[in-house]
């Protein structure tokens, strides 16, 4: 049995439809992870026999008529700093090695009620700080298009598995385009949710005012149910929001985009983008001016603040929502520290990989006496710029559209050993964190080497139905999402 044939709608309706069971559904991905991880390296830890268990509930629940959501039955994976009751959840750091939270997150409750299975954590760069997996206290994660190139991060773990068909959907969260850009470089489709449309509590925080949980498919229809089911407001979040309404059928059934007009910010076709990947998007336009919309360039002159002013904001935050994981409350203690003081040294200092060591320090640096004026906040300022900028855009476009990033996915080690060249990959997506807009990430074609391409197409806050309607519309009429890597085993 290939779960893989459907997508995540359609594997629910059969399990519905008593073709096959949810316990069937499960063990078929467990097989499917067996198979192909060791190569991979997708996922940081299974719970194999609580998903099964769960599985059998759902069945029962779906057997007796209970009205369910649409992805009922559907096992999903999630990203290691979600947190699942009484499961490893880790952040792929050492410093939470053992750690199993005594609760839930919201959209793990939201998943349980809604009949998904959450299958095991998938991995990540450390604390979410890194753009290719590669900063993960359990290794590296393989793009499955080509094994010598990252996967993109943070989220990597999950775009990877969705792509390798490791997992039918997946969770991620999104600080600076980390749901995004792997998706992008994995050729699958991931939404970064508008800031507040999803709750973030039992998300382990690394940027509180940036971070985003969403869903991560091999298309927009599947992300559309799986957002469906995780959004809304929870009195548990402060943060989060009653949002816009989200049709799935008007999803579903986009033909077409119809009277939009879309602008494309002719700033994010400048100096350090690979021409292949502006030939891919550019086209992409193309395509949907002739499903309907108008499209147009405008000026966008602020993009050349994003990386600074994300990178000030995001440290800072850091530093601070870090401060809590010291080796005494749980996780990894130094068994060299025999005083408090060397606790807390010894047990930060060997705990924490180096990216994030270097996050936390230039967080303290933004912050401190002396500082704080001349790069935080100025940093705020900037954000206030930033969050104008795309207003006013709205006021002339029904939606953005631009590349996810100037690239396809980096050799493995580029990025380790070329930090700046790292960060600056994220410059079409962290603007998007900054100014709390939903942006959808979705393949539009393939580079000489064979490696996906991606765009993104930015809405208005909390109109996440328009991007996944064109996006949905697009890939009714390409096939780029429908193309996937040939594992080894699969070629054989």
């Amino acid at each position: 049995m290939n779960v893989f044939e459907w997508s995540a709608a359609e594997l629910a309706q059969k399990i519905k439809a008593g073709e096959l069971s949810a316990p069937e559904a499960v063990e078929a991905v467990i097989a499917a992870i067996d198979s192909k991880d060791g190569t991979y390296n997708c996922y940081t830890s299974l719970n194999k026999e609580a998903a099964l268990q769960q599985a059998e509930t759902v069945q029962s629940r779906i057997s007796a008529g209970e009205a369910l959501s649409p992805l009922a039955g559907v096992p999903i994976g999630i990203k290691d700093n979600i947190c699942t009751k009484g499961q490893l959840t880790t952040c792929a750091s050492k410093i939470l090695t053992g750690f199993k939270p005594p609760y839930n997150a919201t959209v793990i409750e939201k998943l349980h009620a809604a009949g998904m299975i959450p299958l095991g954590k998938l991995n990540m760069d450390e604390f979410a700080m890194g753009s290719t997996t590669e900063t993960s206290f359990y290794g590296a994660t393989k793009n499955p298009w080509n094994t010598d190139r990252v996967p993109g991060g943070s989220s990597g773990g999950a775009a990877a598995a969705v792509a390798a068909k490791e997992a039918v959907v997946a969770l991620g969260s999104d600080t600076g385009g980390s749901i995004r850009q792997p998706c992008s470089f994995c050729g699958v489709t991931g939404l970064k949710p508008t800031y507040g449309a999803v709750s973030r509590y039992g998300l382990i925080a690394y940027a509180s005012s940036l971070d985003q949980i969403g869903p991560i498919a091999r298309s927009a229809a599947d992300v559309a149910a799986v957002f469906d089911v995780i959004r809304g407001k929870d009195p548990k979040d402060g943060t989060s929001m009653t949002g816009g309404r989200l049709d799935l059928n008007a999803v579903w059934n986009a033909k077409d985009v119809q009277g939009k007009k879309i602008g494309i910010p002719e700033d994010y076709f400048g100096e350090g983008i690979d021409p292949q990947v502006a030939a891919a998007v550019r086209a992409a336009a193309d395509t949907l001016t002739d499903l309907g919309a108008t499209v147009e360039t405008f000026s966008l002159p602020i993009v050349k603040y994003a990386i600074p002013t994300y990178y000030i904001i995001a440290c800072a935050e850091a530093c601070s929502n870090l401060s809590r994981f010291d080796g005494i409350k749980y996780g990894y203690k130094s068994p060299e520290a025999h005083s408090l003081r060397e606790v807390y040294f010894k047990s930060r200092s060997e705990g924490f990989g180096m990216e994030v060591k270097k996050r936390i320090m230039l967080g303290n640096f933004v912050l401190s006496s002396g500082y704080f004026d001349a790069y935080y906040k100025k940093a705020l300022q900037a954000k206030g710029l930033i969050c104008q900028a795309f207003d006013d855009a709205f006021k002339a476009y029904d939606f953005l559209l631009g590349p996810v990033a100037p690239t396809t996915a980096l050799p493995m080690g580029q990025g380790l050993s070329d930090p700046l060249a790292m960060y600056l990959g994220d410059i079409y997506t962290v603007m998007i964190n900054i100014a709390g807009l939903p942006s959808l990430a979705l393949p539009c074609g393939f580079d000489t080497q064979g490696m996906p391409v991606g765009m993104q197409l930015i809405g208005r806050p909390f109109e996440e139905e328009t991007i996944l309607c064109a996006g949905h519309a697009f890939q009714s009429v390409t096939d780029y999402h429908k193309q996937s890597p040939v594992t080894e085993k699969e070629a054989l």
